[in-house]
């Protein structure tokens, strides 16, 4: 058997035109399904890095039946005035806060959606 490091390397330099055409050989030749092979497309190869998203928007889809609850939790998590959380409920879909952090944007999501929003991560 070849040397199964150059293979790896090989295989994980592929493009992701060669790629595809390893998938339909693959399929055609060896009747193996594309969708085992698509774990060859993650390696790498020209296909561009996906970087993890480090900043969020936390937006306010709707404000969901109990409207006053989330005006309250809007307010109480923003530093808004009561009026300004008001306009920003009633605005919706509105950006509650952004360019935050993972962790922040989920506490901010999970609070609003416990009082009634339905709340969307950008």
């Amino acid at each position: 058997m070849a040397d199964l490091k150059q293979f790896a390397e090989q295989l994980v330099n592929l493009t992701v035109k060669e790629v595809n055409e390893l998938a339909t050989i693959l399929k055609d030749e060896y009747g193996i399904e594309p969708a085992a092979a698509a774990v060859v497309v993650s390696g790498g190869g020209d296909a561009a890095a996906v970087e993890e998203q480090t900043e969020f928007t936390v937006v306010l889809k709707d404000a969901g039946a109990s409207k006053l609850a989330v005006v309250k939790a809007v307010k109480e998590l923003t530093g808004l005035g009561l009026k300004e959380a008001k306009d920003l409920v009633d605005g919706a879909p509105s950006n509650v806060k952004e360019g935050v952090s993972k962790d922040e944007a989920e506490g901010l999501k999970k609070s609003l959606e416990e009082a009634g929003a339905v709340v969307e991560l950008k």
